[in-house]
């Protein structure tokens, strides 16, 4: 398994010729990366005399927030190698017989719904992606303010994610021949982008404003 790798093997794998792990698979794992910082940031707020004067309710919200970012960091860990056998699924397609005009349609069939899960696989670390980025706006706020720029950089790799992701859904979505389906899935991708450059820049605008405190 990929995830499995020491980080030096992953890299000289994705460096490699091989086709993967491609950048599905890498943009899941800097994902996942953007959500071990925020908890980092957590792990170094709890039980600080900061931390205890804080009122219940943005205690309650970060250690909320906590426990949801390591269930987004797990599943985006999983989807890391999830994404480089989503394809599969296309190439044993593309190896069905095509002598009669049944075999074609059933061949053609496989091929298109092996595209629409090589793209929701991807989709689906946008969206994992995108939840992160709504997670981190508390530990900007009330995070331990010397591990702020971890924030930061968490924000960052959790929109380099989304971005990253996203590419990969496109160039799927582009061999798709069902018009609502690309319609719908491309008003996602829509609002998944739009939807992450605010939340990143909200993010950076905290920590870049604790940094001149």
């Amino acid at each position: 398994m990929l995830i499995e790798m020491s980080l030096r093997d992953y890299i000289a794998e994705a460096a490699s010729g091989n086709p993967t792990p491609g950048g599905g698979s890498v943009s899941a794992l800097v994902g996942s990366l953007g959500s071990a910082l925020t908890q980092m940031v957590g792990n170094l707020t709890f039980d600080k005399k900061s931390y205890a004067e804080l009122n219940g309710e943005i205690k309650d919200k970060l250690q909320k927030n906590f426990k949801i970012l390591e269930d987004k960091m797990n599943i985006l860990s999983n989807l890391v190698d999830e994404d480089s056998k989503a394809f599969d699924d296309v190439l044993v397609a593309f190896k069905m017989p095509k002598d009669t005009e049944e075999e074609k349609t059933a061949r053609t069939s496989a091929i298109q719904a092996g595209y629409k899960h090589a793209l929701e696989v991807p989709l689906k670390s946008a969206e994992e992606c995108l939840s992160i980025l709504k997670l981190q706006s508390v530990f900007a706020s009330f995070g331990n303010v010397n591990a702020i720029t971890d924030v930061g950089v968490g924000a960052l790799l959790a929109y380099a994610g989304i971005e990253g992701a996203l590419l990969n859904v496109k160039i799927n979505l582009l061999s798709i021949k069902d018009q609502d389906y690309k319609t719908e899935i491309n008003q996602n991708m829509s609002a998944i982008l739009e939807e992450g450059k605010r939340l990143r820049e909200d993010v950076l605008k905290v920590v870049y404003e604790r940094l001149s405190e």
